[in-house]
């Protein structure tokens, strides 16, 4: 039996098949899970999110310390952010050998020389969690990353709850189908934003998401553009090429792209290389930087969420750098912390080679990446590390302790993928929303929850990298 579902359900394949229409379904006819997507030859179509056919079990415990703690990492992600010393520090290394990296940090250091031109900071986090439980223990909760650029999955999570319950019922289960947690991180990233646009101060000022050319996952974004209507806030969708285009400051720094005023840019695109087709691309997020508009993410917070600096963290006494007189926050911080490890130059990274080269399959080998199915597994990590452990090109990846979380038989649902069962793993994702004035923070929140689940023949790879899928917890 899988935890908290019975064979019964699982296993009778004939109920699951109908289970699996009636879930699809309810997609399609109630919006629950919608997605836009391109087909090659350009036309457009509305196809469901791909999602778990039941929800996973996760112990109650773990999942509210993944909670309780998220307002702590909003907090150290805003200090990092201001820290201007730390990230030259933290950074050094990587960016002499991560040109991406390299040309964020050139913007942040511009930004710093001519002055910043906005005091609101407005963050939207997703933070990252697996459940470790090697060897037969107790689960323990380990922090994968923290997202600070187009933290996904907001909007479609807040309407899985609906999507289970009705499974769930369908299925004979009404008391598990009351167990759902409500969710909607939409609600709580739109407020952050309209904190932010009102902090702003003008009420003709818009919203702007800046996306891609080519957006599958547009309808996401539509659950927090949704928000913000319902508060009368104006939103506006542009890519790097309109602002480029079509964008100036004024004399005041104000951004204006089509005539329109902008009090918040909300990124939903620029977190990998390709974003940035041309140096156009680079002046355009330079213009946005040097603007009055709230940045969600700022280009500081931006660089907080490099793999560098989260592997940075994990040293002793740095957490300390940024809560000297709160050891109970360091220790809540530091529990979720897996190891990690410096590939710099040097002993300490001639050590870290060596480990990772004698046991590749107790280990992550991380790039500073965004996006999902950046990471390296296994003997692959051999493979790349014994063509660059000699060479500085190792400075651009840190290493990590594999995370083993225990499987969970459940049906994963694509569209035109084969109905089976499969042994499955899950992640934790934790929204944050926080909105800090100069030296004053006017909102620090938890807001909503994400769950996603892939087979466990996968060993990277997220819902739009077209290998998780979303899900919920039944916590137990």
């Amino acid at each position: 039996m899988a935890q908290g579902i019975p064979d019964e359900v699982l296993m009778n394949t004939a109920l699951i098949k109908d289970l699996a229409d009636v879930a699809k379904d309810a997609a399609l006819l109630h919006g629950v899970l919608m997605r836009a997507q391109k087909t090659p030859n350009s036309s457009e179509l509305v196809s469901y999110a791909p999602f778990t056919l039941f929800p996973t079990p996760v112990p109650k415990a773990v999942f509210l310390q993944a909670l309780a703690v998220q307002t702590h990492y909003n907090t150290l992600v805003d200090m990092i952010s201001q820290d201007a010393e730390f990230l030259q520090e933290a950074l050094a290394s990587t960016i002499e050998v991560d040109g991406f990296t390299a040309r964020l940090f050139r913007i942040h250091q511009q930004i710093l020389k001519e002055g910043r031109s906005q005091s609101i900071v407005l963050g939207l986090n997703r933070s990252d969690f697996m459940l470790d439980q090697k060897d037969g223990q107790a689960a323990s909760l380990k922090q994968i990353e923290i997202n600070t650029i187009a933290a996904s999955f907001g909007g479609l999570s807040s309407r899985t709850p609906d999507l289970h319950r009705l499974v769930l019922k369908v299925a004979g289960r009404l008391e598990e189908s009351q167990r759902i947690l409500d969710n909607n991180p939409a609600a709580g990233l739109a407020r952050g934003i309209a904190k932010a646009w009102e902090l702003y101060g003008s009420e003709r000022a818009v919203v702007m998401f800046l996306v891609e050319e080519n957006q599958r996952n547009i309808f996401d974004h539509r659950y927090v553009e949704n928000e913000l209507w319902k508060r009368n806030i104006r939103t506006i969708r542009r890519r790097f090429e309109d602002v480029s285009k079509t964008g100036n400051l004024d004399g005041n720094k104000r951004l204006f792209v089509d005539g329109q005023e902008v009090a918040v840019v909300y990124f939903r695109n620029g977190y990998m290389p390709q974003n940035y087709m041309s140096e156009q691309s680079w002046d355009t997020r330079l213009l946005m930087e040097r603007s009055q508009a709230v940045k969600c993410p700022d280009i500081g917070t931006h660089l907080a969420g490099t793999k560098k600096v989260q592997q940075v963290l994990a040293r002793p006494g740095v957490l300390e750098r940024f809560f000297p007189d709160q050891p109970q926050v360091v220790e809540q911080i530091r529990a979720t912390f897996a190891g990690l490890y410096t590939l710099d130059m040097g002993p300490e990274g001639d050590t870290t080679v060596k480990m990772a080269l004698s046991e590749p399959d107790k280990f992550v080998l991380k790039p500073q990446r965004e996006g999902g199915g950046n990471n390296i597994y296994g003997s692959e990590i051999c493979q790349v590390l014994e063509g660059m452990k000699d060479s500085t090109e190792r400075m651009a990846f840190i290493l990590m302790d594999k995370i083993h979380p225990r499987p969970v038989q459940n049906y994963l649902l694509r569209q035109d993928a084969p109905l089976k069962v499969s042994n499955c793993l899950s992640e934790l994702g934790v929204f944050g929303a926080y909105v800090r004035r100069g030296k004053d923070m006017v909102m620090n929140e938890c807001v909503g929850h994400l769950l996603r689940t892939k087979s466990s023949e996968h060993s990277d790879g997220g819902v739009a990298a077209g290998v998780a899928v979303l899900d919920n917890p039944l916590l137990i």
